[in-house]
């Protein structure tokens, strides 16, 4: 159910308010200027040390219980399949939890994965910007011990070599059809 409304949301969500003249932006407008913390270099990093290679985008968060690991255990096996091909992409796991996850910790959980996957977070002011300019749903549950977990979108976010949007990887698309899409960006780029 969580998937399946962060899907809706993410579809829903791929249009905004401009002005009273203009009524809706359209989806090429996900993405955008952020600063994050890379938590395996402690540098900070921007869209633009993005650009040049087309990216895969995955939002989430350490505490996440289960689509976070497996997405990410996904991307792994991604980048395995795609062998030296995987060099021409970034991929990134951006935290939409900097409560908890500093880019320390968010650099020791990606680790476990695969270290072309840059780990990202940053204070609350940086993700709430990146997760508006990407148009992610992202919602803070607290549950009655008081812990809570973060509903976010499941997708991953595809951009080209020019930081534009160019699609998603649904969670549970089939690995075929992942390392397609990732396989057709690649092509497409003059990487």
């Amino acid at each position: 159910a969580l998937v399946a409304f962060a899907g809706a949301t993410l579809m829903i969500n791929q249009f905004r308010t401009i002005d009273k003249d203009e009524l809706v932006a359209p989806i090429s407008e996900i993405g955008g200027p952020f600063e994050l913390v890379d938590g395996a270099t402690g540098k900070t990093v921007t869209e633009a040390d993005f650009k040049g290679k087309p990216s895969a985008y995955f939002f989430g968060y350490t505490f996440c219980p289960d689509v976070c690991p497996t997405t990410l255990a996904e991307t792994q096996g991604w980048i395995e399949e795609l062998g030296e091909d995987a060099d021409k992409m970034n991929f990134a796991f951006v935290s939409v939890d900097p409560e908890r996850d500093t880019p320390e910790i968010v650099g020791d959980y990606v680790s476990a994965f695969d270290s072309r996957i840059h780990p990202l977070s940053g204070s609350q002011e940086q993700i709430d910007r990146i997760v508006k300019n990407y148009r992610v749903y992202v919602k803070k549950v607290t549950r009655t011990n008081g812990e809570y977990l973060v509903d976010h979108s499941a997708g991953v976010y595809l951009m080209d070599e020019n930081n534009e949007f160019r699609g998603t990887i649904s969670y549970g698309e089939s690995h075929e059809n992942a390392v397609a899409k990732l396989r057709r960006l690649i092509d497409n780029s003059g990487s």
